[in-house]
């Protein structure tokens, strides 16, 4: 990564893409930002748009839009950029559509001579990090997909509520695919230092196992619930990159439960998928490894055996 100048390249200037575009401008995370889509004239617009809030936000960052070139010297290569599931379309056949739209991107991005991270936010979000690594060629380390960072904060949020406190004393992750195989491991939950299934067996015991098995529950569906009422989700996850965003420009180390490719951690391997990692301005320093309980291990290794058969039809539709 240079040193000086930060300089993010955004693919996609959708929802999700401006979501993240504006929460970066309101928090100042780079220095530089480049607008690209196949539709030109809509990041142009988007640009300029951004640009007449910049009196407002006391961030001095050069927004513009460009071309894949513009990504040579980009520290990150933010991906938002894919196709709506059609009506009666099935999910394998949306994901050989994005496939195909990935190839379309990721090839110029990389002719370009970019040498940084690839953040992916486009959905199915796993399996898109994996083919982002693919096609790019890139180690493994340097490419992050959203994962369950949004779940996981969606978790604390309902958990804080639940036990009356802040969100950021709690300390739960979810795990796995980011859809609809995700899940909690509770025996990692912490209130600050105290386990959560041990302040339910010291509290209201089956009725808080219950409560937490719907929390679990409500933080797999939120998504649902919310394209239900507004057709789509993007406030939350343009959020969710900024914070990876600026844990990977800040060289934080920071702990964020990314979609990362592993490599013998929880004994999986040729497969993306939401877990704990540390993330810095190499991307994924480390996958940690957490204490999983028996049952949780199998529920990990069942999401991840998914992720990687849907990835196993793309790959022999596509080969």
């Amino acid at each position: 990564m240079r040193i000086g100048k930060r300089k993010v390249a955004l693919v996609g200037t959708g929802m999700v893409g401006m979501s993240y575009a504006y929460a970066m401008l309101n928090q100042n995370v780079c220095d530089e930002m480049v607008l690209i889509d196949l539709n030109k004239k809509r990041a142009e617009g988007e640009a300029m748009d951004l640009n007449h809030g910049l009196a407002f936000s006391g961030s001095n960052m050069n927004i513009y839009s460009g071309e894949y070139e513009d990504c040579r010297d980009a520290d990150i290569v933010a991906i938002c950029a894919g196709v709506a599931q059609k009506p009666g379309e099935t999910r394998m056949d949306l994901l050989k559509r994005n496939a195909a739209v990935f190839r379309s991107i990721i090839q110029p991005v990389t002719e370009s001579g970019f040498n940084g991270i690839f953040l992916v936010a486009t959905n199915p979000v796993d399996i898109m990090a994996r083919i982002t690594c693919d096609l790019s060629g890139f180690n493994s380390r340097r490419v992050i997909g959203t994962g369950t960072t949004l779940d996981t904060a969606r978790l604390r949020y309902l958990l804080g509520e639940y036990l009356q406190a802040d969100p950021r004393n709690v300390h739960a992750y979810v795990m796995g695919e980011h859809g609809d195989s995700e899940f909690v491991p509770w025996s990692q939950a912490m209130f600050a230092t105290s386990p959560i299934l041990e302040l339910c067996e010291q509290g209201d015991g089956e009725i808080c196992s219950q409560k937490l098995d719907e929390i679990a529950e409500e933080v797999r569906g939120a998504a649902y619930k919310i394209v239900e009422a507004k057709n789509a989700t993007y406030y939350g996850i343009g959020m969710a990159m900024t914070r990876i965003t600026k844990a990977i420009l800040g060289d934080e180390h920071s702990v964020l439960t990314v979609s990362a490719g592993l490599r013998g951690e929880y004994g999986q391997r040729d497969v993306f998928a939401g877990v704990p990692s540390i993330i810095n301005q190499d991307g994924v320093q480390r996958v940690l490894t957490l204490s999983l309980s028996e049952e949780e291990q199998k529920r990990f290794a069942e999401s991840c055996q998914l992720l990687r058969e849907n990835y196993k039809g793309i790959l022999d539709d596509n080969s």
